[in-house]
């Protein structure tokens, strides 16, 4: 399969990954609104309870960006939705977001990279951060004391965490002690009332991420 060019509008595309076929969206900002010299990659949470690219976290959080003036990039880890090979424990699915951010950064050079994750994303991408060295990270509810996160390089770049208070899934506790246990930490925006899918705080969610994000939006 040939490595398609980055489209011009928003839409559904195919790239490819080290399992085959990798499922994508591509999203540019609306109409009227500014674009920055920004792409934003934002990963789906565990696929093995249900998450893919349409997750509304990561929706919102793809929507939050490009109101800032980013063009985002959603994808489906491998054995999600349309992309090929199976669930990997996050193994692969680090050479899935690799595949990904090559692929941008060979079709949209000169332009910054921010990664974003949610939940089992936030992971992943945090796990691949100290590689692919975005210009900024965004992890929403990432899941210390789910996965393994002693190995984890903190990023040398602008990084948000957002958390819920009311997390159901990912304890808030150890991930306030994991930030906490960092030689450099990130921000850090606690939502009260806030359960792990952000039920009835999406708007809550976009405008904190707008908030702590505009600075890191480049002038060009």
């Amino acid at each position: 399969m040939n490595t398609p060019a980055f489209p011009a509008t928003s839409g559904p595309i195919t790239l490819t990954g080290p399992a085959g076929p990798l499922e994508a969206h591509i999203d540019w900002p609306e109409d009227g609104e500014p674009v920055k010299a920004v792409t934003a990659v934002v990963c789906h949470p565990l696929p093995t309870e249900g998450g893919t690219m349409h997750n509304k976290v990561v929706v919102m959080a793809a929507r939050s960006l490009r109101e800032l003036g980013a063009v985002t990039v959603r994808f489906n880890f491998r054995g999600t939705g349309a992309s090929a090979g199976s669930f990997d424990q996050g193994q692969g699915e680090g050479d899935d977001l690799r595949a990904v951010v090559q692929w941008v950064r060979g079709q949209r050079p000169g332009t910054a990279l921010w990664l974003g994750g949610f939940s089992f994303g936030a992971y992943v991408s945090l796990r691949m951060t100290d590689e692919l060295k975005p210009d900024a990270l965004l992890s929403i509810a990432p899941p210390a004391g789910r996965w393994d996160f002693e190995s984890i390089v903190p990023p040398a770049c602008p990084w948000l965490v957002v958390q819920g208070e009311e997390d159901e899934i990912v304890e808030p506790q150890a991930v306030y002690d994991w930030i906490d246990g960092l030689k450099d930490p990130p921000e850090l925006i606690r939502m009260p009332e806030t359960s792990h899918f952000f039920h009835r705080k999406l708007m809550d969610l976009r405008g904190a991420i707008k908030h702590a994000m505009k600075d890191y939006v480049p002038a060009a």
